[in-house]
């Protein structure tokens, strides 16, 4: 069946490599031989090591014509994390390109997973008979890990239903006209890269370039990028954006129709600095959520203005803000909050998981009666717009006062001599938990570091302020543009705090 779908061109961004559909399907046809003559069947899972680039595609469908369930691993995870997830998994067989670890080769064996280098796999004679297509709607499709590498993995299991489902809502809210060339610089395993960014334009028959994730040189050229390959659509994530706008020119070509940004806070400030740059308002953020099947809402509405933490209108989902934000009531006879009144994000999509792989006891925490609680925090407004104002583990609790991290970065952002900064709880004597915040300066530092405090006095009230400050070089952030506060927070405690006091005071 995916055979026959009409899919776009497959291009890489830096290497010039090209696969037309007539290519991709001679791809397909090879390595699904290949792979079913390796023993995979319908309902096993494969996984695939390697990401944004043209043996991804043609291996994700390969997979799926044999009905198996393919599981995108991210590349940079260690061979004790792979081995973790494959304990979990338990994989049939693991795709790679070139070489594999050898100590992970062995005890990938021992697990039963057999190996495969993905160049092989299309180099052999063209079958006389291609393997059946096995898919059927509500199998598995992809199995896509957001924690656990190194403990207890958590799986989000998509099955080709919701994900079609997800597509759908896409095609009624988005269209396709400004998909027609899409970049991806995000990386393929994890939905925001995959589902959305990739695979939405590629299947709807659209062309896809893809570049290597996260890369900075990437993000460097990305201007030229845009305008070498004439990209109409793209997104990314702020921190990503935040190495563009310094580092890269504007395009030239103006080809450029539609960019999305998803996957972490996106302030205002950064938001109009990106429509300048891209010379488009067609600049999205967008409410990504990997159990709901990516993206579920963004800022599709007309003469709409950048404000932090605005996400806009639901996209195939249905979206309340409720009293409680645990699965103990469901939300079908909660308390809903009013407008304007900031409460828990439920999510209600035919796009929502099936659960979390072998993981029934996880899917009943978030999962109640079709509704998926989110984790976040938001509120929607008289016009049913959403906004987001942080993650609940990610409150500050000042003395029974709940401060949200993102509202104080967004007003840090803002801050010409700000490259990157992040606020987290720390430990407070007398109120229980005050506000640590963690910046990336450009030099010097002294001055700006007094700056940057003076503006944030001037806008914050006294008890947002922050009590501790720490300069860093750099601000650990996952492909996903995602960062772990409690990491940066364990990181700061063992470094001595800048004395805001005594940097206040000279410019006093």
């Amino acid at each position: 069946m995916l055979l026959d779908a009409h899919v776009g061109t497959l291009s890489e961004a830096l290497s010039g490599r090209r696969w037309d559909p007539g290519e991709i399907a001679e791809q397909v046809v090879r390595r699904s031989t290949c792979y079913h003559r390796a023993g995979v069947r319908s309902r096993d899972r494969v996984f695939i090591c390697f990401g944004n680039n043209l043996e991804f595609f043609a291996d994700l469908l390969a997979i799926w014509h044999l009905g198996a369930c393919a599981v995108p691993i991210d590349t940079r995870l260690t061979p004790f994390e792979i081995e973790t997830l494959a304990r979990a998994a338990t994989p049939r067989l693991a795709l790679y390109l070139d070489t594999i670890d050898a100590a992970l080769s062995a005890s990938l064996a021992t697990l039963g997973v057999d190996i495969i280098d993905s160049r092989e796999a299309d180099k052999g004679a063209w079958p006389t008979n291609a393997p059946p297509n096995a898919q059927a709607l509500d199998q598995h499709a992809v199995i896509l890990f957001t924690s656990g590498s190194t403990g207890n993995p958590k799986g989000v299991v998509q099955t080709h239903r919701s994900m079609r489902a997800r597509w759908m809502s896409l095609r009624q809210n988005l269209g396709v006209d400004a998909f027609r060339r899409t970049l991806c610089l995000l990386p393929t395993h994890f939905s925001h890269g995959l589902v959305s960014n990739s695979l939405y334009p590629w299947l709807s028959g659209k062309d896809l370039v893809v570049a290597p994730a996260g890369s900075i040189d990437v993000a460097m050229r990305l201007g030229e990028l845009l305008d070498e390959h004439a990209i109409t659509c793209m997104s990314s994530v702020p921190p990503i954006w935040r190495i563009a706008l310094k580092a890269s020119r504007p395009p030239a070509a103006r080809t450029l129709q539609r960019a999305f940004c998803a996957s972490a806070p996106l302030s205002a400030h950064l938001w109009k600095q990106i429509q300048e740059w891209a010379g488009t308002r067609n600049v999205f953020n967008v409410y990504g959520i990997t159990e709901a099947g990516s993206w579920v809402a963004g800022t599709s509405m007309n003469d709409f203005e950048p404000e932090d933490g605005l996400i806009g209108v639901p996209w195939g989902s249905l979206i309340k803000v409720m009293k409680e934000g645990t699965t103990e009531q469901s939300p079908e006879s909660g308390e809903a909050c009013r407008n304007g009144e900031l409460g828990f994000v439920w999510v209600n999509t035919p796009a929502l998981m099936q659960g979390y792989f072998d993981r029934d006891d996880l899917t009943r925490e978030v999962v109640r009666d079709g509704w998926f609680t989110t984790g976040d925090i938001g509120v929607i407004d008289h016009r049913g717009w959403l906004y987001l104002r942080g993650r609940v583990r990610e409150q500050i609790n000042r003395g029974g006062t709940k401060i949200y991290p993102a509202d104080l970065e967004s007003v840090a952002e803002r801050f010409a001599g700000v490259r990157d900064v992040c606020c987290f709880a720390v430990e407070d004597r007398l109120y229980g938990q005050a506000v640590g915040l963690a910046v990336v300066l450009a030099e010097p530092w002294n001055e700006n570091l007094r700056g940057l405090h003076a503006a944030m006095k001037e806008r914050l009230a006294v008890f947002q302020m922050p009590a501790r400050w720490y300069v860093l070089d750099a601000i650990p952030r996952t492909t996903r543009g995602k960062v772990n506060r409690a990491t940066i927070a364990a990181m700061c405690a063992e470094r001595q705090p800048v004395d805001i006091g005594a940097q206040a005071s000279r410019t006093e």
